[in-house]
């Protein structure tokens, strides 16, 4: 196929990357930075750069930050008509961002379904980004139940050709419920961690434990207000849930409450095991 990738940051080059070493199609790569597409080119990431011409486009990649990527379809759709068959996205976020996406590509011929990798680093841009950054990393493809299979089947088998270890597909709506748990949520606790005033006196006293925490504080605050805010409400319930699960733990150890606290910790430690359990296929 030929597929166009919009965005050479590091999701997008990753997975022009990717494509060209895991794969036999052609890949044309579009970025507002000249120096990237150039770099590009040059580590032969990309076949060709961008011309603005979309004959002979296979597949359209929107690989920019959810805002971004919704304003440059909009504004690009109308080219795309009667050339372009499939559209998707690889942002972090779906539920009514796919819907609008969804309409924008009806009106034009064309059909949308969403993809969300589930792989990144602490650093981003296209300097950073890696042919294996998908390699057993989950992919979640997001189509609608009137979407057609075998675009659903495309997605699929091109997120298993660059490396994907798990897939899972899902409702738009459910992707967000679930992400706001699994992903938003991190981010929100790991940013919120690091403004103790005890960060300062970190080194030396902290282990694997504080790392884990704090790695993701790093994140790009314009791409995660844009999917924060585009997901509030999922979100919103998710911390909501976290304080008052908090609350219990600060509550015993204000009351001086050892019993409780076992059971708290207790709680928390045979979730998580049957949660390991469950990921390993293994009998409760």
């Amino acid at each position: 196929m030929n597929i166009l990738v919009i965005g050479l940051g590091l999701i997008g080059g990753s997975i022009c990357k990717a494509l060209k070493k895991y794969t036999k199609h052609t890949v044309t790569g579009c970025d507002i930075n000249t120096d990237v597409v150039n770099a590009a080119l040059s580590d032969k990431s990309i076949d060709n750069a961008f011309s603005g011409d979309y004959n002979d486009t296979d597949i359209v990649i929107l690989c920019l930050y959810p805002e971004a990527s919704e304003e440059f379809f909009r504004s690009n759709a109308e080219k795309m008509k009667g050339k372009v068959s499939l559209v998707t996205d690889a942002c972090g976020i779906k539920g009514d961002f796919s819907r609008r996406l969804r309409d924008i590509a009806a009106e034009n011929g064309m059909e949308y379904i969403g993809m969300h990798p589930m792989a990144g680093r602490e650093v981003g841009g296209y300097a950073n980004s890696t042919s294996d950054l998908f390699v057993r990393a989950n992919f979640i493809i997001a189509p609608f139940e009137d979407s057609t299979p075998e675009n659903t089947e495309l997605l699929k088998n091109l997120a298993l050709e660059i490396g994907a270890g798990k897939l899972v597909v899902t409702h738009p709506d459910n992707h967000d419920k679930v992400i706001a748990y699994t992903s938003q949520l991190a981010h929100v606790v790991s940013s919120a961690y690091v403004k103790s005033p005890e960060l300062e006196y970190e080194c030396g006293f902290s282990g694997g434990s504080f790392q884990d925490m704090t790695r993701i504080a790093t994140m790009n605050e314009k791409m995660w207000t844009d999917l924060f805010i585009q997901n509030r409400e999922n979100l919103i319930y998710e911390l909501d849930t976290l304080i008052g699960n908090l609350q219990r733990y600060s509550d015993a150890l204000h009351n001086n409450d050892e019993g409780k606290l076992r059971v708290l910790i207790r709680e928390g430690r045979l979730l998580k095991e049957d949660n390991l359990r469950k990921r390993l296929g293994q009998p409760n």
